[in-house]
């Protein structure tokens, strides 16, 4: 059986036993992108959840809709207040889509309401292009079963069948499923081994241990269950390869103590207990580790730099207005500039003081609306981002690695093309700096201009960085979010006169290196030289920059480096 084929009947397990329960077990976090692949598995979730109140719900759903707010139409066809009641409000098996955009504040408000145990439970289908944009950990933490299809292939997954008699019959069973006193310890330990931090992933594993006894038709948990349950929800949470602990010494040391008496006098059923004969926590780990990515601990490595960059959002930063956007939940403030009032939001939030206000005023037939009711339209909308390229064309760069630092730009080109980045480009040389190309998006153009980019000449630094600095101005203005990689492996001897004065021309860079740094943008210092240059790393502390040598690196390295700092996610 081919990888594919056992990672489908993983699938289908999964969905019976979530099935079951959905409210015990809290979700199913299913990674797979738009396609006939994860069609299937909605098309058996729906099969297998029939009965069930599924409700689909928006990645930037409101309030109003989550929790329910005032039924403004009828409030004033009834003259009372009248409120809805919110999707929350009654148990259900949510569904939403693109989940890995979620903000915070609606994934902590969806995670309380799973925390609660009201009946809820969230299928979160994640449609994340890249690693980084995956589902927030606050929910993932609360869905008991992952499931990651993105290199499934279609002809391993045929259509899933799901036995609706036998789910019956299991769903009937499961009250009954007892769970043995060790099965829980094994499972946490399996869980701290495996670097779970969180306590709720051992219960869920217990969870979907249980619903698999049932669907066995077992009254007991046994080995292939908790087998299962470290498959589909321990093995996915893990972030650290397990380590096989050192087999005890043969020679009993003599001061161990002496095993228990076996108790004879037991009753027959605790000893029948004893009798079950459940995996130790090795061979849950074996399954476990069977289960791990190779490559774990480079994703778990990527995943943390790209949360601790500042600009990992993969776009430019997000930003609030009143115009333009994604729009927001209307917030409460005073009318005046270019606030625009939310007229439906306001009467809402006028509705329940009507009654009270009509008597205090004595004038029943008006509407009363105080400046507490006023709401605002609020948007937001996220800005481009540009990158600013600032090449060393001066001699130096042009006899050592101007030529890697072309092909290295073009890489970061095409890359922040797919993107929808805007790129600039800013060579430095002679007696100043040329911006050969303002910001844009067009790959071919840019392409075109690095390949007339000329060599030769001093290093006027300081030029480039101005150049740069001004550039950025002009894209912040636009609404754009800036970052600069400055490419270079020669210290500045051209001061921003055009004099070849090397002491002046540090000076310069030094300043023009604060005024990027003061401006609070990201940026990297890459040292193209064939040896560090002495002085760059210092200039780079001034930019608030991370330094980076990277001598005998071709292309392509460059290009990671940069796009590692710059282009986290």
């Amino acid at each position: 059986m081919s990888g594919g084929e056992e990672r489908w009947q993983r699938v289908n397990l999964a969905l019976a036993c979530f099935a079951l329960d959905p409210a015990a077990l809290g979700g199913i976090w299913l990674r797979a992108r738009v396609g006939p692949v994860r069609d299937r598995v909605q098309d058996a979730l729906h099969t297998a959840l029939q009965g069930l109140n599924l409700r689909r719900i928006h990645p930037g759903i409101g309030d109003d809709a989550l929790f329910g707010g005032v039924d403004l139409s009828a409030t004033l066809a009834e003259g009372r207040v009248v409120r809805t009641r919110g999707l929350l409000g009654d148990p259900a098996v949510l569904v939403m889509p693109m989940a890995e955009r979620v903000k915070p504040g609606l994934a902590a408000r969806l995670a309380a309401a799973l925390d609660a145990r009201k009946g809820l439970s969230l299928i979160a289908l994640d449609e994340g292009a890249e690693p980084e944009e995956r589902l927030s950990s606050a929910l993932a933490d609360r869905l008991a079963i992952h499931l990651d299809l993105a290199q499934q292939g279609l002809t391993a997954s045929p259509e899933l069948a799901l036995d609706m008699e036998a789910l019956a019959e299991a769903r009937a069973l499961l009250p009954r499923v007892t769970v043995p006193d060790s099965a829980i310890a094994e499972l946490a330990e399996v869980a701290a081994r495996l670097g779970i931090g969180s306590l709720r992933a051992p219960l869920q594993a217990l969870a979907v241990a249980r619903a698999s006894a049932a669907l066995s038709g077992e009254d007991c948990i046994e080995s292939a269950d908790l087998l299962l349950a470290v498959e589909l929800v321990l093995a996915p949470r893990a972030t650290q390869i397990p380590e096989t602990e050192q087999s005890a010494p043969e020679d009993s040391p003599e001061d161990a103590p002496e095993p228990p008496p076996e108790a004879e006098d037991k009753p027959e059923t605790e000893q029948d207990e004893d009798r079950i004969d459940l995996p130790p926590a090795e061979m849950l780990l074996e399954a476990a580790k069977a289960m791990l990515p190779p490559d774990l601990l480079a994703r778990l490595a990527a995943g943390r730099a790209a949360r601790s960059s500042p600009s990992a959002s993969g776009s430019g930063a997000a930003k609030k207005g009143n115009h333009r956007g994604r729009p927001l939940p209307s917030r409460a403030g005073r009318p005046g500039g270019d606030a625009r009032v939310d007229l439906v939001a306001t009467l809402r939030a006028a509705a329940p003081w009507q009654p009270m206000r009509r008597k205090l005023a004595d004038q029943p037939d008006r509407l009363h609306i105080r400046m507490s009711d006023i709401r605002l339209r609020q948007f937001e909308e996220t800005s481009d981002r540009a990158i600013i390229f600032v090449v060393d064309a001066s001699g130096s760069a042009a006899l050592a690695r101007l030529g890697e630092a072309k092909g290295a730009v073009e890489l970061l080109l095409g890359e922040a093309y797919a993107r929808r980045d805007h790129v600039a480009l800013v060579a430095f040389r002679g007696e100043g700096a040329e911006v050969l190309l303002p910001p844009t998006r067009s790959l071919v153009q840019t392409k075109r201009r690095l390949s007339q980019l000329p060599g030769g000449g001093g290093t006027p630094l300081a030029a480039g960085l101005k150049a740069a600095l001004e550039l950025a101005l002009l894209a912040q203005g636009k609404g754009m979010t800036p970052s600069v990689a400055l490419l270079t492996d020669g210290r500045a001897n051209v001061d921003l006169s055009g004099s070849a004065d090397r002491a002046q021309a540090g000076e310069d860079a030094t300043a023009m290196a604060r005024a990027i740094r003061a401006r609070g943008w990201p940026a990297i210092v890459i040292d193209t030289g064939l040896r560090p240059t002495r002085g760059l790393d210092a200039l780079a502390r001034e930019m608030g920059a991370p330094y980076l040598p990277l001598p005998r690196a071709d292309a392509r390295s460059l290009s990671a480096a940069v796009d590692a700092s710059l282009t986290p996610a």
